[in-house]
C-alpha cells in the first residue's frame, strides 16, 4: 500500500498533532486502513494509540465519523514562506563591546 491509496491525502508528510481532527471524518474501513498503514510504516506510537481509540470508539458506538471532508488542503503543510529574510550590513544591529569583566586587554579593569 502507498501513501496516494490511503483516504487521508498525503498522510505520511501530515504531522501527528493533526492527524486526530482528521481521522475523526474517517468510517471504520478507513481508519482501519491508516492504522495498518501506519504500523507497517513509521509505527508512531501516539498515532497507533490514537487510531485504536478511535476505532474502539467506532465499534461501540461512542463515535460517529464527523462528516467533515478528509481530503482539504492541509493548511499545516505549506511551503516556504513567499519570501526569505535577508541580512545584510544595513540591517545588522548595533556594535556590542564585550564586558569590562574578565577581559585582560581592558587597561581600565584593575586586576
Amino acid at each position: 500500500m502507498t501513501d496516494d491509496e490511503l483516504p487521508l491525502p498525503d498522510y505520511d508528510n501530515l504531522p501527528a498533532g493533526s492527524l486526530e481532527s482528521r481521522v475523526r471524518t474517517l468510517s471504520e474501513p478507513g481508519v482501519k486502513q491508516l492504522l495498518g498503514y501506519e504500523k507497517e510504516h513509521a509505527n508512531r506510537i501516539q498515532v497507533v494509540q490514537m487510531l485504536e481509540r478511535r476505532l474502539v470508539a467506532l465499534n461501540t458506538g461512542q463515535a460517529a465519523p464527523s462528516g467533515g471532508d478528509p481530503t482539504v488542503a492541509a493548511p499545516e503543510v505549506g511551503g516556504a514562506p513567499a519570501h526569505e529574510p535577508k541580512a545584510s550590513p544595513q540591517t545588522e544591529g548595533p556594535k556590542q563591546n564585550p564586558p569590562s569583566q574578565g577581559v585582560p586587554t581592558n587597561p581600565a579593569q584593575p586586576r
